[in-house]
């Protein structure tokens, strides 16, 4: 495939995925893959991933899992045509729509799914000020409130199925508030950079018709060590075969 002049080829999981983005605005990182590393999915079941952007989450989740049926809803016609050929390219079916998830396209409100996954925007629409880069605004503070992310994901999952989601730390208290009775036996995994930093980020996994007591699990480090010392990677070995060869997160419940 010709790449566009303003995109990049870029690898991800040690070169097991190679996805192209765009040169600027948002571009998928370490988030997405730890949350593909989240998803206790096993071969045979469905997944939709709601604002798949380029399809980081939901490609580093078909790397580790084989034999899943893979669908996307994304609001950017660019970002979900770039997921389109990132699919094909690492030759991983799944089906894409161009659509609000406020606006779920009729074949996806026909269906249900035993996983929904989704890294909705880290900021809330109605503080701060918006980037310049529209797209990136769009991926970092959209205008849906994460009441209807939560809401749209209970009604497209079946009994029992689960919910996984990545989101900034300060942001917990609204992503709890947004699972009403729908939605329970809820996981809570802190992620922190370092040894005694603050959670930065968390894994919230949740599982329609749950009726297991709420958890907070340990935290999550990324890093080895209290300080970057050295101009060279210092991921955990945990976390490095998560990144580098997608690696399941190994007991978060």
């Amino acid at each position: 495939m010709t790449l566009a002049s303003d995109t990049t080829l870029d690898d991800f999981l040690g070169g097991r995925l190679t996805l192209e983005q765009p040169s600027t605005g948002y571009r998928a990182g370490v988030d997405p893959v730890l949350l593909a590393a989240a998803v206790p999915a096993t071969a045979g079941q469905s997944v939709l991933e709601l604002g798949c952007g380029t399809g980081a989450a939901m490609l580093c989740l078909a790397a580790r899992v084989p034999g899943l049926t893979l669908t996307g809803v994304e609001v950017q016609d660019r970002y979900a045509d770039l997921c389109r050929a990132n699919a094909a390219r690492n030759e991983i079916a799944a089906d894409i729509h161009t659509a609000d998830l406020r606006a779920m396209p009729t074949e996806i409100r026909g269906q249900s799914f035993d996983h929904v996954i989704m890294n909705p925007p880290y900021f809330d629409p109605a503080t701060g000020n918006p980037s310049a880069a529209r797209d990136k605004d769009t991926a970092f503070r959209g205008d849906t409130d994460l009441r209807d992310w939560v809401d749209q994901a209970a009604r497209r999952l079946r009994h029992k199925g689960h919910l996984t989601l990545i989101q900034k730390a300060h942001r917990l208290a609204d992503v709890l508030a947004a699972m009403d009775d729908r939605m329970g036996s809820i996981v809570v995994t802190p992620i922190a950079g370092r040894t005694r930093y603050d959670a930065d980020r968390v894994l919230v996994r949740a599982r329609k018709g749950g009726r297991a007591a709420f958890r907070l699990t340990a935290p999550v480090v990324l890093h080895t060590g209290s300080a970057h010392t050295k101009d060279r990677e210092d991921y955990r070995p945990e976390i490095a075969a998560i990144l580098r060869n997608g690696a399941a997160f190994p007991n978060i419940g």
